[in-house]
């Protein structure tokens, strides 16, 4: 009698999202077959200086010749979660894309600004709808966060089920009126769960999240007492907010603008596709904010996270070329602070109040509540699905070790919970779960039009010059290497050469002595003494470490 096929190992491979908040990407690997959950941005922390955004290292994609990638399965619509959809469609071309309906509109407009949209097709599901990626059976379940058409995964492989939580919470009266599928979730139970995969975000916080309902009366009275303009700002991607906004608009008689150029995009599809329902009677275009009553206008803005080049940071510092903060303006800021932004957002908040607005954020009033489930949701969410291995998710290192404490709690043991982070492969065959080799997972900046060129140096080099600033001294000298008039000196954030003449003349007594006493080196050598003595001599004089460069032509 022949032996049946033996099955490959199953292979897990977090990219992104373990150890960090965003950039949130998994591949699930059945010999050279694969399916990816996800492909999410994260923004940059205060430390990464002039960095847009950063993406997963997807490279070990690139380096596995023989893996066959069937498609990449999205659980929904948020940027750290589709917004770096572009970059993997570019280096990974013709992989189809599977999404929720808000999710697939969310992605078109990605792609399309990527010019990307042709590089791969969009496939639409509906929370509940079993779909089949390659050997992959993948059946879909409806979870509640904060935007809608949000879903888990039960991932059939020949070793059980891996249910993936997706960002979830247990919410029974959100906006859309339609709660987490609690049925779902207990029927793939009844079937066999081999490792549940959960949303850790919350693990450090006890108790229940709120329900976004409460945002309905927060902004209520928000409305009520505003006098003058209101200033909503939430991400581009939050349309449960922006729907909620859009109704209180319309309760109070008044009309509504969006400025920031993404928020605008995502709200022209969610209406296109019937998930917004604001009437145009209540639409107007931001350039026409200023021509009717300030007790009459709500304006929606990117930059909740205190982001620069948003609207929001751009009111905050009077460079926006159509809006500014005006007296007795209301600005709304409805999210949480990524961690790590906790302090743009703080410096955002007061240089809004310094130009006269009436600035309100929670905890003031509960004008945001979290997306993500606490404590007492993920136990729930463990008792649900009855795994027999669990793996935290989407979130830091001090998440992901809270979230296998509360695992551990509820019964599961030690030795089948793994806190693992980016490139640290989980592998499954007929024996159990394990941990296996690591595969590259790091940060991958995103700046400008550039991809990964620029890396720790860099940021290093660009945190110098922040702290410290720099100096150059250009010199002229001759055949033998001896200094032909005055050196040229120029500074940037180091100091004021004209209010600096005493460290100055030091700096040039130092060129004149590096010069006489270099021996007679040339190029590089020269080069390199006299950046090494000025470096010293300015650390003595100042104790600063600025960058220093030195130019040396012979003439």
């Amino acid at each position: 009698m022949a032996k049946a096929p033996k099955s490959p190992k199953l292979r897990i491979i977090p990219l992104g999202g373990l150890g960090e908040i965003g950039k949130n990407m998994t591949v699930f690997e059945l010999g050279n077959d694969a399916i990816i959950v996800d492909t999410g941005i994260m923004f940059p922390s205060n430390d990464m200086l002039g960095v847009d955004y950063i993406i997963p290292d997807f490279r070990y994609l690139l380096e596995r010749k023989d893996l066959k990638i069937h498609g990449i399965l999205f659980t929904h619509g948020h940027e750290d979660h589709i917004g770096a959809v572009g970059h993997v469609v570019e280096q990974v071309r013709r992989v189809p894309l599977w999404a929720t309906p808000l999710t697939a509109g969310l992605l078109e407009v990605r792609l399309r600004e990527a010019r990307m949209l042709n590089e791969t097709n969009i496939n639409i599901f509906r929370p509940g709808d079993t779909i089949k990626v390659g050997p992959f059976k993948v059946e879909s379940f409806h979870v509640c966060h904060s935007i809608p058409d949000c879903v888990g995964f039960g991932i059939h492989t020949p070793y059980g089920i891996v249910v993936h939580t997706g960002d979830y919470k247990f919410d029974n009266t959100p906006p859309d009126g339609k709660p987490t599928d609690y049925a779902k979730i207990a029927d793939l139970s009844q079937r066999g769960v081999l490792l549940l995969m959960g949303d850790s975000t919350n693990a450090d916080k006890a108790g229940w999240t709120l329900s976004e309902s409460v945002v309905e009366s927060a902004f209520d009275n928000v409305f009520r007492q505003a006098k003058g303009r209101i200033m909503v700002a939430t991400f581009a991607s939050h349309i449960s907010r922006i729907q909620q906004v859009a109704n209180a608009t319309k309760r109070y008689g008044r009309k509504l603008a969006f400025a920031g150029h993404s928020m605008a995009e995502n709200v022209k599809m969610a209406r296109k596709i019937g998930i917004l329902d604001i009437p145009d009677d209540i639409l107007l275009d931001v350039t026409r904010v200023n021509s009717i009553s300030a007790n009459q206008i709500v304006i929606m803005v990117t930059g909740s996270q205190g982001e620069p080049s948003a609207v929001l940071g751009r009111l905050a510092t009077g460079n926006h070329r159509l809006l500014e903060v005006r007296d007795g303006d209301t600005i709304v800021l409805s999210s949480h602070p990524i961690p790590g932004n906790e302090e743009v957002v703080s410096r955002t908040i007061n240089q809004l109040f310094r130009r006269g607005a009436d600035v309100i954020y929670d905890p003031i009033a509960q004008v945001h509540v979290s997306g993500h489930g606490r404590q007492e949701e993920m136990r729930l969410m463990m008792n649900l699905v009855n795994p027999r291995y669990f793996l935290p998710i989407h979130g830091e290192l001090r998440h992901l070790k809270e979230h296998a404490k509360l695992a551990i709690q509820t019964g599961i043991p030690q030795e089948r919970v793994f806190v693992v982070e980016n490139g640290m492969v989980i592998e499954a065959d007929k024996f159990g779960m394990r941990v296996g080799e690591r595969v590259p997972g790091g940060y991958v900046f995103v700046d400008g039009s550039g991809v990964g060129d620029i890396g720790k140096a860099v940021i290093k080099d660009r945190e110098i010059l922040a702290r410290d600033g720099f100096i150059i001294v250009a010199v002229n000298v001759d055949r033998s290497g001896r200094l032909m008039g005055e050196p040229e000196i120029i500074s940037r954030g180091f100091v004021y050469l004209r209010d600096s003449d005493n460290l100055m003349k030091i700096v040039k007594d130092t060129v004149q002595e590096t010069l006489t006493n270099s021996n007679g080196a040339r190029n590089g050598k020269q080069r390199d003494r006299l950046q090494e003595s000025l470096s010293r001599v300015l650390f003595n004089e100042t104790k600063r470490r600025p960058m220093v460069f030195s130019i040396v032509n012979e003439r």
